[in-house]
């Protein structure tokens, strides 16, 4: 399956709350929306790695995505190494996306700019033919290929967006995406210890961080991402 748009995340609810109201928007324009998790969460201070699991299938399905997997590297501890580039040059190569999303550059939780790095840096040594590769079970090499942009989500830290996508209109699907993720956030009723994300004002802040957000291009709601390289239009229309 060919994807036009690839997303990635560190951890299970990286993608949806980083670029949630995006992957819904541009799925319902009849792109081809795919999430890679890099981990299952397995060292979240709340819930664990099955419920996880199950919370991430469940979001998928609220987004409509078309496939939804995990690396299940080791949560806290994945390395920016050849071995891990490797399995994500697979599966770049596998999905041949236009366009890739993944993490903040620079954040609070230190798989995020970690995470970036690595998807980065696979996206370019994925398109160097002389690096071979098979899916596990597949005799056929893989064909390289090299996507055609990276794109930086915005996470915890307010970092400047290089551009802001109008999402008004998808903010309720990515909360909704969001809240999947039950074990994670703000609840009143659970037991279980607080975390920075579990808070009511965590939660408060996904919609009025949008709407800010949003205020500044002139929408109701937007999310912001970084680039790696100047992003090229065809005409000064392609900026209105």
């Amino acid at each position: 399956m060919k994807l036009d748009i690839l997303v990635f995340g560190a951890h299970p609810d990286d993608a949806e709350l980083g670029a949630g109201a995006t992957i819904a928007k541009e799925v319902s324009k009849g792109k081809k929306v795919g999430i890679v998790d890099l981990t299952r969460g397995e060292l979240g201070t709340r819930g664990s790695a099955e419920i996880r699991d199950k919370e991430a299938a469940k979001a998928a399905g609220i987004l409509g995505v078309a496939v939804r997997e995990n690396m299940e590297f080791a949560d806290g501890f994945f390395v920016n190494d050849k071995e891990h580039q490797l399995e994500l040059i697979k599966i770049i190569r596998k999905y041949k996306p236009e366009i890739v999303l993944c993490n903040a550059i620079d954040d609070r939780h230190v798989d995020h700019g970690r995470g970036s790095k690595l998807v980065s840096d696979a996206c370019f040594l994925s398109g160097l033919m002389k690096i071979d590769t098979k899916m596990d079970g597949d005799d056929q090499w893989q064909v390289a290929w090299r996507p055609k942009v990276v794109y930086h989500y915005i996470q915890w830290k307010n970092l400047e967006p290089d551009f802001a996508v109008d999402v008004s209109g998808y903010i309720e699907k990515k909360t909704e995406a969001i809240m999947a993720y039950s074990s994670q956030f703000y609840d009143p009723n659970s037991d279980e210890p607080e975390t920075p994300i579990s808070s009511k004002n965590f939660t408060d802040s996904i919609n009025y961080r949008a709407r800010d957000l949003g205020r500044i291009i002139g929408v109701e709601y937007a999310e912001g991402f970084t680039v790696e390289r100047y992003a090229g239009v065809d005409s000064l229309d392609d900026l209105i």
